[in-house]
């Protein structure tokens, strides 16, 4: 069975920078669209950033915008996402999502329904 793979978090202070990768299991998975949730402490887990994997074309939270970039490998099949400016309320677990190309789901890039494969997370703490 496919799994997402992320690497990347850890503690950094704020206004400093890191870089998720998360990356599947199996080479040949093949992908409509990968992307990035996070869930906090006693918060809703939501939507921080996609790309779709055939054009590149990039969707971001309005909380990431100028700060986060979402970035596809397809030679390494591999998503990352640049977090600059990081600020403590960043903190969270940062989930790798996808949606397959064998799954059909007409919800938006935002609702976590639209995605069939999730990674198990990666801390990202962000001090003062």
């Amino acid at each position: 069975q496919v799994q997402l793979i992320e690497s990347g978090g850890g503690l950094v202070q704020a206004g400093g920078s890191l870089r998720l990768s998360c990356a599947a299991s199996i080479r040949t998975f093949s992908s409509v669209v990968m992307g990035w949730f996070r869930q906090a402490p006693g918060k809703e887990r939501e939507f921080v950033a996609a790309i779709r994997w055939s054009t590149g074309r990039a969707y971001s939270a309005d909380s990431a915008k100028g700060r986060f970039t979402v970035s596809r490998d397809n030679a390494e099949n591999t998503v990352y996402l640049q977090m600059n400016s990081l600020k403590p309320e960043d903190t969270a677990v940062y989930y790798c999502v996808a949606q397959s190309t064998g799954y059909s789901s007409s919800y938006g890039y935002t609702n976590p329904r639209k995605y069939d494969y999730w990674g198990q997370g990666t801390q990202v703490t962000v001090s003062l």
